[in-house]
């Protein structure tokens, strides 16, 4: 297994013009960068949120557009709650694992299990519009992962992220919802450590952890939306963010 360099440096890149719906977002990070000094270089890996990507990509709900459901508003009612914001979370999942206490915790088309499956009125100009997740987050950051190749000239990866909350934990995390270019697991299984014991069970979501890393600059009130992380020797690969979702057969809580 080869050995981990000792550093790694965050940086982020500030300031990005407030993004439209069409905006190449990818010519908008790579000027930025360019004009904040930040270096893109072969093996960079770039951190996106999820909010700036919805937003080129104009994936955007009007909630005056919204006529809500029965089930919508009775959840609504029971828990002072816009009814339009939750039809439109529940028309974006799947499944609804928990739907209690004002909370709904969903598993979105994509396979994601967290809370409104994604929908969010935060960081979004005017009060009646939310931003949905991506449709495929794995292919927004295929694409996003090309252009910033042909603009900057550098062999890069390119990960999604997204702020969900875990069981059992309090606060809330950022994870890893679309990945390009790298694999975002790290599989120790079969190797062996320094007092040779064979590890069998360890596999690293280290997409995940990048995405975590990268919240601690990007912030939610920073205006931060996009961060340069150099140093981390990763497996360059076609990358998914899929192979992060634990199958259900191997589910044990569903």
């Amino acid at each position: 297994m080869e050995r981990r360099k000792r550093a790694i440096t965050i940086t982020g890149i500030s300031n990005i013009d407030e993004v439209q719906p069409g905006d190449d977002l990818a010519r908008l990070i790579v000027e930025r960068a360019g004009q904040e000094d930040v270096k893109l270089a072969d093996g960079s890996i770039l951190v996106v949120a999820q909010k700036v990507v919805s937003k080129a990509e104009g994936r955007l709900a009007d909630l005056r557009q919204v006529t809500p459901s029965a089930l919508a508003v009775s959840f609504a009612e029971q828990y002072d709650k816009d009814a339009r914001f939750v039809e439109v979370v529940l028309q974006q999942s799947k499944r609804i694992v928990k739907m209690d206490h004002g909370v709904l915790i969903v598993e979105t088309h994509h396979g994601f299990v967290c809370a409104n499956a994604g929908v969010d009125g935060s960081n979004v100009p005017g009060k009646h519009i939310v931003s949905l997740l991506p449709v495929d987050p794995d292919a927004s950051a295929e694409r996003l992962r090309k252009q910033i190749e042909e603009y900057s000239g550098c062999k890069c990866a390119v990960i999604i992220s997204d702020t969900f909350g875990r069981p059992w934990r309090e606060g809330l995390t950022n994870v890893a919802i679309g990945v390009s270019g790298m694999e975002p697991l790290l599989d120790y299984r079969n190797t062996v450590d320094e007092h040779g014991f064979t590890l069998h069970a360890s596999v690293l979501a280290v997409a995940d952890e990048i995405a975590a890393a990268a919240e601690l600059i990007m912030g939610k009130l920073n205006r931060i939306p996009v961060v340069v992380v150099e140093g981390y020797s990763y497996c360059a690969a076609p990358g998914s963010a899929r192979k992060l979702v634990r199958s259900p057969e191997r589910d044990l809580f569903r």
